[in-house]
């Protein structure tokens, strides 16, 4: 019976090995990268997939064996995953048809003979050793070569040229004791495997699978990055995609480089990490995943604020909002000056779509007095200029405080007005503050505090904000901040994609 057309749509993964309850969907492009960090199963998963079918025609035939041999410490009893996907059966198309593979006792189930069918071709990491290296003969080796010049072969030395950027004449299949291996022409030499890099080698060994494969196989691929420098990486992404949607190929690769991340156009990007015991695929690129890459975490929210009293304040609404590492503080002075700021940066190409710039409150302190000053900076009637106000305007945000107060005035006021608690700490704040009944310059009321508590500035800046948040009037005070917030760092938190009932 003919099958044709076959598409991978979702592999759900019960338990195996060290994954449990891991879903992830390859619908999108017909490339899918999955990454994460060592030992949380991104290999795993290529070999359950390369086990999950037989071949239709010249595709390869793996057991669950090939990959999880029964041994001492693992007999795999227990595992169970389900693929779904479609394929055309003579003329009848089956759409989202679910199989599951067990193992109860010492074997899997289904049969290996009654797996569905579909091309495999599977590339370890093995493929990534030099032949020289794996030749155990210390003599001399002699082989016949044969050149191959049939079009799809033409096709390997064309985008093998672009991928190492490299001009390739000549493919050969040389043949020693038996055994048959690949070697290539370029700029007048003649040369095999013997003697190829093992990046070299390793391109030419995918790009064979992915142009002679039949149409409809599935090609997996094992650490898709290693031994290739980012742009080779990146033009042979290139290729495989186009060759995919040309064949109606899929192909899912492993990789750690994080540089796949720029190629989200082309490719399905799946992060895969465990936690607690169990394995979370996440669909998005979020600043958690690139910290798993890479070890920096990025901040993609930035919030401009005066001095450090506002950076303080800040960075305590962040973490109330479990947000604290996705959120960078800068600094610009008096206020004043974030007009100039928010207003160079508009200018000089940048959206501002993660930027807010927060002013205390004390001056600036209605839409009309902000637009005026806007319209000081970004001058110009045309639509452009027209445009870049509206923006500036609505990136302008201010802690809400009674008028003819400053921060440091109005916070030392709602310090004195709290009872006293049960917190110790908490209690000696608020019965310094109420000793401080005057001071020569309203701005010096926290810093008389925190001297008199013998603080380093960051110190008793985070202390007093931190007393300041359990009061009444916070949420009114950072309200205006608080909301733009919550959406950017909810927009940043990984969600992941896992459905498993």
């Amino acid at each position: 019976m003919t099958i044709t057309q076959q598409e991978l749509h979702l592999i759900k993964i019960h338990n195996l090995k060290n994954l449990v309850d891991l879903e992830m969907s390859f619908t999108g492009s017909p490339v899918t990268a999955i990454l994460g960090p060592n030992g949380n199963g991104k290999s795993t998963v290529l070999h359950a997939l390369a086990c999950a079918f037989k071949p239709v025609s010249n595709g390869e035939n793996y057991k669950f064996s090939s990959f999880f041999l029964p041994n001492t410490d693992a007999m795999w009893r227990g595992s169970r995953l389900e693929v779904i996907h479609s394929y055309r059966e003579e003329t009848t198309v089956r759409k989202y048809v679910t199989t599951e593979y067990t193992k109860t006792s010492d074997r899997w189930t289904p049969k290996y003979v009654r797996r569905p069918s579909r091309d495999i071709y599977y590339i370890g990491i093995d493929k990534c050793v030099p032949l020289i290296e794996s030749e155990n003969k210390a003599t001399r080796i002699n082989y016949s070569t044969e050149n191959i010049g049939e079009q799809v072969v033409l096709d390997i030395l064309e985008k093998a040229s672009s991928v190492l950027n490299r001009k390739y004449s000549a493919f050969n299949i040389h043949t020693a004791s038996g055994k048959k291996f690949i070697g290539v022409e370029s700029n007048g030499l003649r040369y095999s495997a013997l003697s190829m890099s093992a990046g070299e080698q390793k391109i030419f060994y995918i790009l064979e699978k992915v142009f002679k494969a039949q149409k409809n196989s599935l090609i997996l691929i094992d650490e898709i990055d290693l031994l290739l420098h980012d742009g080779a990486m990146k033009r042979l992404i290139e290729v495989v995609h186009t060759r995919s949607l040309e064949k109606n190929l899929q192909i899912v690769a492993t990789t750690h480089r994080e540089s796949i991340l720029d190629q989200d156009h082309l490719v399905n990007v799946r992060h895969i990490v465990v936690k607690s015991g169990k394995a979370l695929c996440f669909n998005e690129t979020k600043p958690d995943a690139i910290n798993r890459l890479t070890g920096i975490q990025p901040r993609p929210i930035e919030v401009f604020v005066e001095d450090d009293l506002g950076a303080a304040i800040i960075k305590k609404l962040a973490g109330q909002l479990k947000g604290a590492k996705y959120v960078s503080v800068q600094r610009y002075g008096a206020a004043i000056n974030c007009f100039t700021t928010v207003g160079g940066l508009l200018l000089g190409g940048d959206s501002c779509e993660h930027s807010l710039f927060v002013i205390d409150g004390d001056v600036y302190r209605t839409e009309g007095e902000k637009q005026d000053r806007i319209n000081k900076i970004l001058t110009g009637d045309d639509q452009q200029s027209v445009n870049y106000r509206e923006s500036a305007l609505q990136k302008i945000a201010q802690f809400v405080i009674p008028e003819g107060f400053n921060p440091e005035r109005y916070l030392h006021s709602i310090i004195v007005a709290m009872n006293i608690t049960d917190n110790d700490e908490y209690e000696e704040i608020i019965e310094c503050a109420k000793e401080i009944q005057a001071v020569n310059d309203d701005h010096k009321y926290i810093q008389e505090l925190i001297d008199r508590l013998g603080w380093a500035r960051d110190t008793g800046l985070a202390k007093v904000v931190d007393l300041v948040a359990t009061s009444d009037q916070w949420g009114v005070y950072v309200a205006d901040v608080k909301e733009w917030m919550r959406q950017q760092i909810d927009a940043n938190r990984e969600i992941p994609h896992n459905n498993i009932a």
